[in-house]
């Protein structure tokens, strides 16, 4: 073998993968987002087309809508078609390990070991878990991390794989809304990066041009911009508001990001302009909302890679002779692999308390009791959270409200919610206005759950761990 020291490489890699891959295929699919996209996903493969009005919510229905992510969603469906949760659950851990792997490669050209990349790696994974929930952002991360790979490569003057940030470009747009970060990565790099400006120019205006390729031309970029101004999203999403040190993720990302700032001031090396500013920007919109916080511990990995002391890295990164290249390799695929072995139905097999690979605050026998009575009147009011979840499971009963708040909902609708689920003094007039015959509920509804066990007017029809369901009294 010519370079035996190639397995030891990979024997590192998959060291940094195994504890990531084994957090993914454990996370259980919560009850929002993913389930409406599953619909979607459906709609799109068996009608040939995205939709262009609603046709999921009683509100809105027949408004126009703009579905950012219907690429995301129809990979969603043809996975779910072909294996259901366990072949979902696969598709969320490939997407992990990949974007991970990407992220460890960058950190080897920044010029560290394997080990301290492994180290990086497993820090930055760790942290970024809370935001690896199954949904289209997941396409996005190895993305990011593509593009972030190009532009180092590119501020040091090398061009050659610069071309693939327009294929990158055309499937982030039809992938998932986040792709107005690759033109923030382009614009700072544009501005403040030392490689040839030239071509990169000509290389973003291509990548801008081919974004227009998808279902909608340019009213995705108006739906993009306005996902971000959505009324009554910070009030309904909490991955907006600014991130609180919580939790052992927040911990570490917090302790790394201050960390990071002494380390820039003292290394020897210093951050060039464009990492600078990369660092300031990324960490600045970290600092506005929970859902921005995984882009830039990519970007802390990557640039504490590149400021680590010497002496610190070539204590980790004490390469043994390598006398057995092939057991390096075997052992690296038995760690990839091994995590495969928790995967819903096959950990059912040999794991006799294995954990649900739907989370139970998900009302799967709720919904299925409520198909069972069609004869129940309508309009329905539902828990938010589980109106992505009843697109899916109940599709012959339009939801109230769902999750798709930055797509499709007024502000007015937004805040209408909210002051029935708060069981304000009028949330029944409200209901009454609104010709609201079924509600359904969330046991995480405790204020407006108390107020409707209370009301005469409101007959309880099941209830379980999860959900409840009541109609009106006087309907049959």
């Amino acid at each position: 073998m010519k370079n035996p020291s190639r397995s030891y490489n990979f024997l590192w890699l998959a060291i940094a993968l195994f504890p990531l891959l084994i957090i993914a295929v454990l996370l259980p699919v919560q009850p929002h987002d993913y389930w409406w996209y599953l619909r979607l996903g459906r709609d799109v493969v068996e009608h040939g087309a995205v939709p262009i009005v609603d046709t999921y919510s009683s509100i809105q229905a027949g408004q126009p809508i703009t579905y950012q992510s219907w690429m995301s969603a129809s990979l969603f469906w043809l996975v779910y078609k072909a294996g259901q949760i366990p072949f979902t659950v696969f598709l969320v851990t490939v997407l992990i390990g990949a974007t991970y792997a990407l992220l460890w490669m960058t950190l080897r050209e920044s010029g560290v070991g394997a080990q301290t990349a492994t180290l990086l790696t497993l820090i930055a994974g760790l942290s970024g878990s809370s935001n690896w929930t199954t949904r289209p952002q997941l396409f996005a991360y190895p993305l990011f991390v593509a593009v972030l790979w190009l532009l180092l490569k590119w501020n040091k003057n090398d061009h050659k794989p610069l071309w693939l940030l327009i294929p990158i470009s055309w499937a982030w747009a039809n992938l998932h809304g986040s792709f107005i970060l690759f033109f923030v990565l382009i614009g700072i790099a544009f501005i403040f990066g030392s490689g040839d400006r030239k071509k990169l120019f000509w290389f973003a205006l291509a990548s801008f041009a081919i974004t227009f390729l998808n279902p909608r031309g340019y009213v995705l970029w108006q739906s993009v911009i306005g996902t971000f101004t959505a009324p009554g999203i910070r009030n309904l999403s909490p991955e907006w508001l600014p991130p609180l040190n919580e939790g052992w993720q927040m911990n570490i990302f917090f302790a790394w990001l201050i960390l990071l700032v002494p380390l820039a001031a003292y290394a020897r090396k210093r951050l060039s302009l464009f990492e600078g500013i990369l660092f300031l920007a990324f960490s600045w919109l970290a600092l506005t909302g929970v859902r921005y916080v995984i882009w830039d511990l990519f970007i802390i990995a990557i640039l504490t890679a590149s400021l680590m002391p010497e002496g610190i890295t070539k204590r980790i990164d004490q390469t043994p002779e390598v006398k057995l290249p092939a057991l390096n390799y075997l052992l690296g695929l038995i760690f990839m692999l091994l995590p495969l072995m928790l995967l819903p139905g096959l950990r059912d097999s040999w794991w006799k308390d294995s954990p649900p690979a739907v989370s139970p605050a998900t009302p799967v026998a709720a919904a299925e009791w409520l198909n069972q009575h069609p004869q129940l009147p309508g309009p329905m009011w539902n828990d938010v959270v589980f109106g992505s979840y009843l697109i899916h499971a109940v599709p012959t009963r339009p939801v109230w409200f769902d999750t798709r708040i930055q797509v499709i909902y007024t502000a007015e609708q937004a805040e209408s919610y909210l002051f029935v689920q708060s069981a304000h003094e009028g949330w029944e007039a409200e209901l009454d206005k609104l010709g609201i015959n079924l509600l359904f509920l969330a046991q995480t509804q405790p204020a407006l759950v108390s107020a409707v066990q209370s009301s005469d007017q409101w007959c309880e029809q099941y209830q379980d761990d999860a959900a409840l369901i009541f109609t009106r009294c006087e309907v049959k």
